[in-house]
Order: structure tokens, then C-alpha cells, then sequence
């Protein structure tokens, strides 16, 4: 059994994310998961980090963090990125010193140290562009920065990154697949 912590970013419930979240989270406890979430709209987190120490909603998600061994983000990619309520997010929770550290080598050079190691990470993007245009245009921008700039700097390796591409556009029969997908991933956690 996972502890599964989901960071849901999108702010309609009839939205193709929302059957991501519903589904994901159905098969999950179907497969015996244990599942906490966040609703960033609902909840009305404020995405603006202006330096200040970690209020009570930061410090209550990283113990909810702590207490996962799989971190869920389900979003939308919007101008290359996900939506600002999320990257907010990922500024002030998965910031230093809680989620990394810098080793100093010399001077004021050095590399980071992850402190989340031994956690898994799932995102779950929907695009309006095709997967062509994404992949030799904008040479998988999102993906990357995650992957390496957020994820592998906080110690965590094991990310599994599912795009569903051109969402507004493919057919009912297309986004079924692409639910059977995140079922398929809920099933192999």
C-alpha cells in the first residue's frame, strides 16, 4: 500500500484534469492506496512567494509530504507551463531548506542535495497542442524542468510524467484511452 499526497491545480470541476484526479484517485483506493489531496483552488492557496518564513498552509503540506511516499500533481500545461497556482506551489513547498539543501564546494559554488529521496512522483499534464508541436518546438520544456529542475533536485528520481496532448480536439474515444492510462498508472504504483 502507497501513501498517495495529490496537488490538483485546475479551477473547473467538468475540466478533462477533473476525470484525471476522479479516476486516479478511484482506481487507487480500488487498488488498496491510501489517498490525501489538495484542491489549490478550492483551497485558495495563495501562489505568491515574496521571501516570507512558511505560513500553516506551507508547513501542513510538507507534513502531509512527509507522511506520502508518492507525490501526485494533476494540471493543465498552459504557455509552457503549469498553471501559476502550481508553480506558486512548487516555490514556497518545495523549497530549501525543507525539500533541498546546497553543499558548498568552493566559494559560493555548490550542488544540491535532495531531501525527499526515496519518494515517487507522478504528473499528470493535459496540453491543447499536438504532441509534434511540443516535442520539436518547444523540445519538452515542461517535462525537462520538472523532471530535473524541481523533482530530481529535491531527491526525487523515480518520476513517471503522463501527457495527454491536443485535449480540447481528439475524440471522446481518445480521451477514454487516456483514461485507461491513468488507470493502468494507478494500477502499477
Amino acid at each position: 500500500m502507497r501513501k498517495i499526497f495529490i496537488v490538483y491545480a485546475h479551477y473547473d470541476d467538468a475540466s478533462f484534469n477533473a476525470a484525471i484526479k476522479k479516476t486516479f484517485i478511484e482506481k487507487a483506493k480500488e487498488e488498496g492506496h491510501e489517498i490525501d489531496s489538495v484542491d489549490l483552488y478550492k483551497e485558495k492557496f495563495d501562489p505568491v512567494f515574496s521571501g516570507e518564513e512558511p505560513d500553516a498552509v506551507v508547513i501542513d503540506h510538507r507534513k502531509r509530504i512527509e507522511k506520502s511516499d508518492t507525490i501526485v500533481l494533476i494540471a493543465p500545461i498552459w504557455n509552457f507551463r503549469m498553471p501559476a497556482i502550481l508553480e506558486g506551489w512548487i516555490d514556497k513547498v518545495l523549497a530549501p531548506p525543507w525539500a533541498f539543501k546546497f553543499k558548498k564546494l568552493f566559494g559560493n559554488y555548490g550542488y544540491p542535495i535532495g531531501n525527499l529521496e526515496g519518494k515517487k512522483a507522478i504528473v499528470f499534464c493535459t496540453y491543447g497542442s499536438p504532441q509534434f508541436a511540443i516535442r520539436t518546438f518547444f523540445l519538452n520544456m515542461p517535462t525537462k524542468r520538472l523532471r530535473r529542475g524541481v523533482f530530481n533536485i529535491c531527491g526525487i528520481k523515480d518520476v513517471i510524467y503522463k501527457r495527454y496532448f491536443a485535449v480540447p480536439f481528439v475524440t471522446e474515444e481518445k480521451r477514454k484511452k487516456f483514461l485507461e492510462d491513468v488507470k493502468k498508472t494507478a494500477s502499477n504504483l
